[in-house]
């Protein structure tokens, strides 16, 4: 099994989050609310109802087919859950600006998604 290079760690009041060159967790046992609150901050987002819908179905996703979801399946997966108004690409682009299945997969503690640069 190959080791994961730790890069830094994400400070919390009473943990060390070990973290990657990337900024995704090391071990994804160490991810709570917490640890996602304070990842997202580290986005400039603060999260809302909406986007814990969001993680919520990306770790289901992880969950069943133990990747994480590039743009198209995390669309499909978002529409299939909650409905095609919020499985839309510009919704999950408000929700989690710049590249959101790289940024909501790392909020929701998961590896950063195959095929996303």
């Amino acid at each position: 099994m190959a080791t994961t290079e730790i890069y830094r760690y994400l400070a919390l009041p009473d943990k060390e989050i070990p973290l990657d060159p990337e900024g995704y967790l090391v071990n994804q046992h160490d991810w709570d609310r917490e640890v996602a609150e304070a990842l997202a901050l580290e986005e400039g987002i603060s999260l809302g109802d909406e986007h814990w819908e969001i993680i919520e179905v990306l770790r289901d996703f992880y969950a069943r087919f133990e990747q994480a979801p590039a743009m198209r399946p995390l669309v499909k997966a978002v529409s299939r859950a909650l409905g095609e108004d919020k499985g839309r690409s510009i919704h999950l682009m408000r929700l989690f600006p710049g590249s959101p299945p790289k940024v909501a997969a790392r909020i929701a503690g998961l590896p950063k998604p195959t095929n996303c640069l």
